[in-house]
């Protein structure tokens, strides 16, 4: 099933597709931002969500997957929010300019959460499957 908003489909497709690539042309960023302590490696965890990226990128350019793209893009999100809280406090002590990037990319988390449930449709529940 195709998403009911399939320009902002496209637009988040391109945009985390892009993040995803992103994972590879610069992994020690993102390597920094994952937990030290989360095991195998940081750099394991960087490949893993930048192939998950580009997987859910792909998948919100495609009509017929478009829906369950919005939904894994959702998912994703909330699973890689973690690093997001950690690279806020990991970087507590950098620049106020870095600081002031890790702190607003908080909040953005929200909106993409929102913008990729949005792309997403209707959720079916329990009391409307016929």
């Amino acid at each position: 099933m195709s998403s009911p908003h399939p320009r902002l489909a496209v637009g988040l497709g391109a945009g985390i597709g892009a993040a995803g690539v992103m994972h590879f042309v610069r992994p020690e960023f993102f390597d920094a931002i994952v937990p030290p302590w989360l095991p195998p490696s940081q750099r394991f965890w960087t490949l893993i969500s930048g192939v998950a990226e580009l997987v859910v990128g792909v998948m919100l350019f495609v009509p017929r997957w478009r829906r369950s793209g919005a939904i894994a893009l959702f998912v994703l999100l909330v699973a890689v929010y973690p690093a997001n809280l950690y690279m806020t406090w990991d970087w507590r002590n950098r620049p106020s300019g870095e600081r002031v990037v890790s702190w607003v990319r908080l909040p953005l988390q929200f909106v993409l959460f929102a913008l990729a449930r949005m792309a997403s449709g209707p959720w079916r529940t329990s009391a409307n499957r016929g």
